[in-house]
């Protein structure tokens, strides 16, 4: 036995020193003859492109659902809420989005890549573009100044990127709305034959990606138009006609009944389903209008016989002192867990630029019929939800344009909100913007009774890129009250 292993010990040795005497000969064609021509080293755009628009879709829906929902006080959770209750620096269901915008931003940015070194992806680098340019919108309107112009650059060494200012993120070269344009530039300019493979939201439909462009750039120069003159440059948009018109243009794409590509929560436990309920606000506005949609995005009370009461709860209530029964409120409509083929991943849609194009009309910013628009909106927002419009609702029910000395604005912006259910954070970024729907005060605030005005960077960064994130909060600390750069309301 031990001459044996002695044996083998003397045979490794010979070949590690006869390894090692090789092993400057065999360097420079190392990486020829140890590549597994079945495992490449770079994923195939198509494959990215599906992977983002899939990941971010899906991951920024489920946000929407579990945090986002809460701070436009479309749902309210009954327990495990200190989220609801505004304390963001501890989420739980949900109130991370920070990995999910830049996992995408990371593997868009590759797309990017492989569309400008090789001419053979240059179809991909229009929507690559325009998908940074979306993505980083997100990104911006949620925590305000982030990592941008440095970041994504972990491959040449840089792992502690600085902030930039959210102005420079929107309105710099290669910002937000200068890769829209460079987008639309490269869709127009692109000739090759290469089809844009992967492409889940538009079927590899060039011009449709410009459309979805042109609207975007829309909703960008809303979103900044109180900081900003930007009249010229939506006239211009609004004039050309090309921006999402019907359902049939939207930028979105179906969830299914099953699985793997249901929505998250068909998924999730009964009872951590239960925990989510219609907010007190929603129900408000839903029944001042005698909107039907009530019943898609909502279920009746578990306590009533008839199957007709619906009922919301206040938003952020302290559960350790309130009991709560959760077959006294609304759940989530069946659409979210049982019937999630009908609904959709949302990057954009008619109704949203229809709205948008309404309150550009107006506030005097373009020269269109804001009553037009509205109405359009809130018939294609109707139609998305899968609810009949009734005939009198935009005749004599309170949504009617103007109505009982209503403030268009208002209502146009709360009609949105309405059909935003589960679009990530947008019902409360537009809400920021423009301070409706009018909120309530949440019942047992962990914010002084304010509502935050912004998310919290991740405690990460403080730990991983401490310099920058000191620099990023000197002034206002990390603070969700703090205002960003678009933020005048």
């Amino acid at each position: 036995m031990n001459t044996q292993n002695s044996a083998r010990r003397i045979l490794t040795l010979i070949l590690v020193l006869l390894i090692g005497a090789g092993i400057n000969s065999c360097t420079r064609n190392f990486e020829d003859i140890n590549l597994n021509p079945n495992a490449p080293t770079e994923v195939q755009p198509s494959l990215l492109l599906r992977q983002v628009i899939y990941s971010y879709g899906e991951g920024m829906s489920y946000e929407g659902y579990v945090a986002g929902n809460l701070l436009g006080q479309y749902f309210t959770e009954v327990d495990f809420n200190l989220f609801d209750r505004h304390s963001l620096t501890e989420p739980q269901y949900g109130g991370n989005p920070w990995p999910i915008l830049y996992t995408n931003l990371r593997d868009n940015e590759l797309i990017l890549k492989s569309a400008q070194e090789n001419q053979v992806y240059a179809v991909y680098e229009g929507p690559a573009r325009i998908l940074k340019a979306y993505m980083t919108a997100a990104l911006t309107d949620i925590y305000g100044d982030v990592p941008y112009s440095e970041a994504l650059q972990g491959q040449q060494g840089n792992v502690t990127p600085a902030y930039d200012a959210q102005e420079d993120i929107y309105t710099s070269a290669y910002g937000i709305l200068d890769n829209l344009d460079l987008g639309i530039g490269a869709l127009l300019n692109y000739s090759g034959a290469q089809k844009l493979e992967g492409d889940i939201l538009f079927n590899g439909d060039l011009a449709a990606w410009i459309t979805f462009a042109n609207s975007l750039k829309i909703k960008y120069l809303m979103r900044i138009s109180g900081v900003k003159n930007v009249s010229a440059e939506l006239q211009s948009i609004y004039d050309s006609g090309d921006y999402l018109n019907s359902n049939s243009q939207n930028a979105t794409y179906d969830f299914t009944d099953g699985q793997p590509n249901n929505f998250r929560m068909a998924t999730l436990r009964a009872g951590d389903f239960n925990l989510f309920v219609m907010s007190k606000t929603m129900e408000e506005i839903l029944k001042m209008n005698n909107d039907p949609r009530m019943a898609v995005m909502y279920r009746p009370i578990g306590n009533d016989s008839t199957g007709t009461v619906y009922a919301g709860l206040l938003n952020g209530q302290d559960a350790s002192q309130t009991s709560i029964t959760v077959a006294d409120y609304s759940l989530g409509g069946t659409i979210f867990r049982d019937h999630t083929g009908d609904l959709d991943a949302n990057f954009l849609t008619a109704w949203e630029t229809h709205f948008l194009l309404a309150e550009a009309a107006a506030r005097g910013y373009i020269n269109g019929n804001a009553q037009t628009h509205y109405e359009t909106g809130v018939q294609l927002a109707f139609d998305y939800w899968h609810t009949a419009l009734p005939a009198t609702y935009l005749t004599t029910d309170s949504a009617a344009y103007g109505s009982f000395g209503q403030d268009p604005i208002q209502q146009i912006i709360t009609q949105k909100w309405i059909a935003n259910t589960i679009n990530g954070y947008e019902g409360w970024i537009e809400y920021r913007r423009t301070g409706f729907p009018v909120l309530k005060p949440v019942a047992a605030s962990l914010n002084n009774g304010l509502i935050p005005v912004r998310m919290p960077y991740p405690t990460d960064e403080d730990v991983l890129n401490n310099i920058n994130f000191l620099s990023a909060t000197s002034i206002n600390g990390n603070s969700v009250n703090s205002r960003v750069w678009w933020d005048v309301n």
